[in-house]
């Protein structure tokens, strides 16, 4: 316990007793507990849990009660039928965990907090009952334009559309569970400052949690510690859903140490989104490619993740659209497969481990099992200043696959260990066709002459 914690349980416990009737066994720590500020405030006689009429109006009365007495507000467990609540300037709702349960009548949203600030939810289950959203609403839990939110062991289910939408928000949402959202689990845009942590998201339509901005630009939202579980892609496309975690035209953004499992396309996809850092992660099952930058960014950094099943490891993509500039180092993938969503563009049926295109360093990766290419260099004419060095690849049809076409840029490969790679260590490349011999083993005065832009040494192939 922390000197917080500490101070927070030893300031008020008999008055939060003694403000509430529910029985003391019934009631967790965080109740029993006072803020400095004062006691916990119970919820009006006149709300009954699982009462089957509909108790908006008194649950609102007793929230603005609670603001005008500057206390958070305490629900007793139960079951209690309500929509369009709103949460004003200040208010934290608690309740016990799993067994305080909000259920939307339908109508509009569920929760919604609009230009606040210290809005908080603690230990609260928000019950959708998959009931449609009002068309203004994105999602069951709404906040717009609210600082310092705090969503501790919130439950989120079956929202018709997103679980829970923050729209320039910062603060926290930690230890929540979402899952069965008909869209996303958590969608976040124009954050200003965010952390999303230890979170469970699952069996969600479309997404689990979604990083984006309406315009690019700095975000530094942390996604750090969740996880992500059997996420579709039930509206379709080629990567736009289907995603675990997912950034768009957000900057800045930290995605480290979360178990993302079973996306019908990536495990973390992030798409314009400049100075990326993706580290640390397991990446298992994933429907097309595990890690994904792409378009328009600059700056992403992939390092030490775990990606064991998908159709490509890591993609660093889009150099023909701005994509340029990451690194790419001891990640550990394995167990690659051809096919995928949809047709390959590439021609190789899918089984790439690691796919750079521009000013990219690929360094102590281990790529274990890439039916078609370990590391793929380039596409046709999309590729500059890429270096592979000292990777470990096993089991693939070419170890490194290199593009060979007029105008395609400088590249090393150097000091890489390939074994069991049945069509050659380094292969010359034109789009999908193989060109060369194999460069790692050949004549390479031969092989210079054809492909100058290339220094490729040291690399032993077994």
């Amino acid at each position: 316990m922390d000197r917080r914690s500490f101070l927070f349980g030893t300031a008020a416990a008999g008055a939060a007793l003694a403000a509430a009737p529910a029985r003391a066994d019934t009631v967790p720590a965080r109740i029993r507990l006072a803020d400095l500020r004062g006691s916990f405030l119970e919820a009006d006689s006149a709300l009954r849990p699982g009462a089957v009429d509909d108790q908006s109006a008194v649950l609102q009365a007793a929230i603005d009660r609670a603001v005008r007495d500057d206390r958070p507000l305490f629900l007793a467990p139960g079951r209690y039928q309500v929509s369009n609540i709103t949460l004003p300037d200040g208010l934290t709702l608690v309740g016990v965990p799993g067994r305080t349960r909000l259920v939307y009548g339908g109508g509009g949203h569920l929760i919604e907090a609009v230009h606040a600030r210290g809005v908080g939810l603690d230990g609260i289950v928000l019950d959708g009952a998959n009931r449609p959203l009002g068309d203004y609403a994105t999602g069951l839990v709404q906040f717009t334009d609210v600082a310092d939110v705090a969503l501790d062991e919130v439950e989120v289910i079956g929202s018709a559309r997103m679980g829970v939408t923050l729209e320039r928000v910062s603060g926290r949402v930690s230890r929540c569970r979402l899952t069965g959202a008909r869209q996303a689990g958590l969608w976040s845009v124009d954050a200003t400052g965010l952390s999303i942590m230890d979170n469970t998201v699952s069996d969600c339509g479309d997404g689990g949690i979604l990083v984006h901005r309406w315009e690019a630009g700095e975000d530094g939202t942390i996604v750090t510690a969740n996880r992500v579980e059997r996420i579709g892609a039930k509206s379709g496309g080629t990567g736009q859903n289907g995603n675990g975690i997912n950034v768009f035209r957000a900057a800045g953004v930290i995605v480290t140490n979360n178990r993302v499992t079973d996306c019908a396309f990536s495990a973390i996809r992030s798409n314009a989104g400049s100075n990326v850092q993706i580290t640390g992660n397991s990446c298992l099952r994933s429907g097309e490619t595990a890690i994904y930058s792409e378009f328009g960014f600059e700056g992403a950094m992939v390092a030490h993740n775990v990606v064991d099943g998908a159709a490509i490891g890591v993609s660093i993509a889009n150099f023909n659209e701005g994509g340029r500039l990451a690194v790419v180092t001891g990640n550990l993938i394995r167990n690659l497969r051809n096919g995928a969503p949809y047709p390959d563009e590439y021609g190789f049926n899918f089984g790439i481990g690691i796919s750079v295109e521009a000013d990219t360093a690929v360094t102590g990766n281990v790529i274990d099992g890439a039916p078609s290419v370990g590391i793929l260099m380039g596409w046709g004419p999309y590729l500059r200043d890429v270096s592979a060095t000292g990777n470990v690849i096993r089991k693939s049809r070419i170890g490194v696959a290199v593009s060979v076409v007029e105008g395609a840029g400088a590249s090393v490969i150097t000091d890489n260990l390939m074994s069991e790679v049945a069509e050659g260590g380094v292969r010359g490349m034109r789009w999908a066709e193989a060109v060369t011999e194999d460069l790692a083993t050949g004549d390479m005065l031969a092989s210079g002459l054809l492909a100058p832009h290339l220094t490729v040494r040291g690399n032993r192939v077994g």
